[in-house]
């Protein structure tokens, strides 16, 4: 595709759009640095105006563009070769530009982790996707890409040392230093009012295969941690991980996509370490508690709106700068291959998770996308995973520019 750009960040104006385009203004362009023709778009001329002053790039293109206007949409489109969009929730704000990109050829990536969403898009759209050639990424951030290449470079280490996959894999986060963020809470909070609306998309949302392909023929019973937990392999108590439930829905749709795929008994699950023994317990019990209680104040009408007013951080609010440098996470895997054979590996991430190494997470997505053209040459279009479309040159490139490790420890 002939386009002006190779990048437009869509919802530039956002929280972590601003982080993203302060980002690819500090990793690109300049001297020693790969070369990226990009430009910023939103709703409005005065806020994109302000961030390109923030960032200190007068001379970078804007364009004017709302989530819900179809043409203006395609407008854009037609000026790129990737859109990167932080316009959410991505279920009330995302699907006109999903559409259009996926009917133009367009390459996509978002940060959504909004499975229900994804579904609904896989279902309209993939084949629009699949005809045009556009290269359609969901969860390009933390929601999914620690989880999604963690578990790929696992598997690839496995099969380098013994020569088969692992059958199992456990992901643990060991640690973690992150602000909350408003748009991950209103998306949340949209989730549950979507269930509350339709309780048959509970029955969807425990379905650990609901955004693999149709034919995908997994029948194996996933655990899902959702009580206070030991884990004898890694010997402390574990409660549940709020991520857990996007993540583990895209690893096990790259396990359906994969060229060389995990298995048909490939079993996976998400929590976090958060001690031993009773002080370890009781922190397990405690978040239990409390996501139980955030869940239950979400369902009901009164105490949501007390929370969307006056708790939680709302949309466009997240971690202070200083957080988002100082915000980190240690993630951790235990495999297990068919013939009994173990390894462990490991992901670290510097900055906040949610937004600071978010925003360099998807702009190497989006990089990715845009500059690894022999990359994609023989990637036929359609929805696709991190891990299956961008492998090996994407974890290069988050260890280089975005502050990820990905280690093999044992």
């Amino acid at each position: 595709m002939n386009s002006q750009f190779d990048v437009i960040v869509f919802g530039a104006t956002s929280f972590v759009g601003q982080i993203l385009a302060q980002y690819l203004s500090d990793k690109f362009n300049h001297e020693g640095q790969e070369s990226l023709n990009w430009a910023i778009a939103g709703r409005s001329q005065t806020k994109l105006d302000e961030v390109k002053a923030k960032i200190q790039q007068p001379n970078l293109t804007t364009l004017i563009a709302d989530a819900q206007d179809e043409v203006a949409i395609k407008a854009m489109c037609d000026q790129a070769r990737v859109i990167i969009s932080t316009v959410g929730p991505y279920a009330l704000y995302g699907e006109t530009l999903v559409k259009v990109c996926a009917e133009s050829g367009t390459d996509y990536c978002d940060l959504t982790g909004e499975v229900q969403w994804i579904n609904r898009m896989l279902l309209k759209y993939e084949d629009a996707a699949k005809a045009s050639g556009a290269h359609i990424v969901h969860c390009s951030g933390f929601d999914s890409i620690p989880s999604d290449m963690g578990v790929y470079f696992t598997q690839k280490a496995a099969q380098k040392s013994f020569g088969e996959y692992c059958n199992t894999i456990a992901m643990r986060v060991k640690a973690a230093k992150g602000g909350a963020s408003g748009g991950t809470i209103a998306s949340m909070l949209n989730i549950t009012e979507e269930v509350m609306k339709d309780p048959a998309l509970r029955k969807d949302l425990v379905n650990p295969y609901l955004i693999c392909p149709k034919d995908h023929g997994f029948k194996t019973r996933q655990f899902d941690t959702r009580k206070p937990t030991f884990d004898k392999t890694f010997n402390g108590w574990t409660a549940p991980f709020i991520m857990a439930a996007i993540n583990t829905r895209v690893v096990f749709r790259s396990n359906a996509l994969a060229d060389n795929p995990y298995g048909t008994d490939f079993k996976y699950d998400e929590a976090m370490l958060v001690g031993k023994g009773f002080k370890g317990r009781l922190t397990a019990t405690a978040i239990v508690a409390g996501l139980g209680a955030f869940f239950i104040g979400a369902a009901i009408k009164p105490t949501r709106w007390v929370l969307e007013n006056y708790v939680l951080p709302k949309p466009g609010e997240g971690p202070s700068p200083k957080e988002q440098v100082e915000g980190y996470y240690d993630i951790r895997f235990a495999g297990k291959t068919p013939s009994g054979k173990e390894i462990r590996t490991k992901v670290i991430g510097q900055g906040d998770p949610g937004y600071g190494s978010t925003s360099q997470m998807l702009g190497q997505v989006g990089a990715c996308l845009a500059l690894d053209t022999d990359l994609l040459a023989d990637k036929e279009g359609g929805f696709w995973t991190t891990s299956t479309l961008l492998g090996d040159r994407l974890i290069e490139r988050l260890e280089k520019d975005a502050q990820l490790k990905f280690e093999v420890i044992s």
